[in-house]
């Protein structure tokens, strides 16, 4: 396959024609999730354009179609590469399963998922984009698949049309209301020049966005009843939704042991401030590690790292700054910075995993920028 170009006379159907006729950029996202890493690219420039999407997940590729239509094949990458031929595209995206090098997880070095990143480069072996984007966990750099990502980049090996540069990068540098690492891989075509990264746009922690700009115009009150009741097919399968992420706003039902909790708990707080009789017996005998647990966030910082049940206080610090429960999906949503609007299909657990397993969208729209500057426009 040749390297796309983005000749004049390859303009796509109902682009303007004469001198400022633009292609547009075509994206192929794998593990593609929800579509965050896509919604970023797509705020970042509307000449992005998805030729195709893969998720094995059936909520998650359900609530990417919502969003960008029939684009997504449900299932493996594995079978995928086995059951259709490959686009071409500009941009190749994607960010495979982390949960082997994840510092929360086992870390197990044989699991089958730290491999899957072979896929994502046989995809960009066969797409032939000018660029492709990588998200990863930190871990991934010093993990022992890191040095055979860089070896497939040499002569005869999948990558070896490429070159690509790994960096972490802070979400919180570039406009996210969160703290979130992630290593982002950006490679390109042997005959497009190296594009480098993105500046960061909130560079020192005096810039970073507060909870207070994303979430401080919320109704603070909010209910424990679901949405209407609604229902979509997607391939065979019915789920809930869709639902916009603003009808999201919902707590859970607490007990009042929790409520009693969650009211001794400060602003910037944990459970290392709850006094003897409100705490567990596991944390009387434990006084260090895991001091986020029943954390409450701060209005005037960033969240911690958004992860996939960050309405569960027990599993990190997402209590709401001042309010005794849990920050909500919808509040969640913003943090990750989806718009209001975004549209999400499964159960309510299924949709906070989506969420959390997202790229945050101002670190997409941040790399979509970037690249789109270095492409010419016709």
């Amino acid at each position: 396959m040749s390297t796309p170009t983005l000749s004049p006379s390859d303009a796509s159907p109902g682009v303007t024609s004469g001198p400022s006729r633009v292609r547009p950029l075509e994206i192929l996202d794998v593990f593609a999730g929800a579509g965050g890493l896509s919604q970023g690219f797509h705020e970042a420039s509307d000449r992005y354009k998805v030729v195709r999407a893969v998720e094995m997940n059936p909520e998650a590729a359900a609530s990417y179609a919502e969003n960008f239509g029939d684009v997504v094949y449900n299932g493996t990458i594995q079978d995928w590469l086995d059951d259709e031929f490959v686009p071409s595209a500009h941009i190749v995206l994607g960010g495979p399963p982390c949960q082997g090098f994840s510092t929360l997880g086992k870390q197990e070095e044989n699991d089958v998922r730290n491999t899957l990143w072979r896929y994502y480069a046989r995809t960009v072996r066969e797409a032939q984009p000018l660029y492709f984007v990588m998200e990863n966990v930190p871990a991934f750099l010093t993990s022992p698949q890191f040095p055979l990502l860089q070896k497939e980049t040499s002569r005869g090996g999948a990558l070896e049309d490429y070159a690509f540069e790994a960096r972490v990068l802070n979400a919180a540098q570039y406009g996210a209301a969160q703290v979130r690492k992630r290593v982002i891989v950006i490679g390109h075509h042997r005959s497009v020049p190296a594009p480098g990264f993105p500046e960061p746009t909130h560079p020192t922690v005096d810039s970073w966005v507060s909870l207070r700009e994303v979430i401080g115009n919320l109704n603070p009150v909010v209910t424990s009843l679901r949405p209407e009741n609604r229902r979509t097919v997607f391939g065979d399968t019915r789920f809930d939704g869709p639902f916009r992420a603003d009808e999201l706003h919902l707590t859970r039902r607490y007990q009042d042991i929790s409520l009693a909790r969650f009211h001794a708990i400060p602003q910037g707080g944990s459970r290392k401030d709850l006094p003897e009789d409100l705490k567990m017996e596991c944390w009387r005998k434990h006084t260090k590690g895991s001091m986020d647990v029943m954390g409450r966030l701060r209005w005037d910082r960033p969240s911690v790292t958004v992860r996939t049940e960050f309405t569960k206080p027990e599993k990190g610090r997402y209590l709401h700054p001042e309010q005794p429960r849990a920050i909500t999906i919808h509040e969640g949503s913003r943090i990750q910075g989806f718009p209001d609007d975004y549209k999400f299909v499964g159960s309510l657990t299924q949709i906070t995993k989506q969420i959390g397993n997202a790229v945050p969208i101002p670190l997409g729209r941040a790399l979509g920028q970037h690249i789109a500057a270095r492409i010419s426009p016709n």
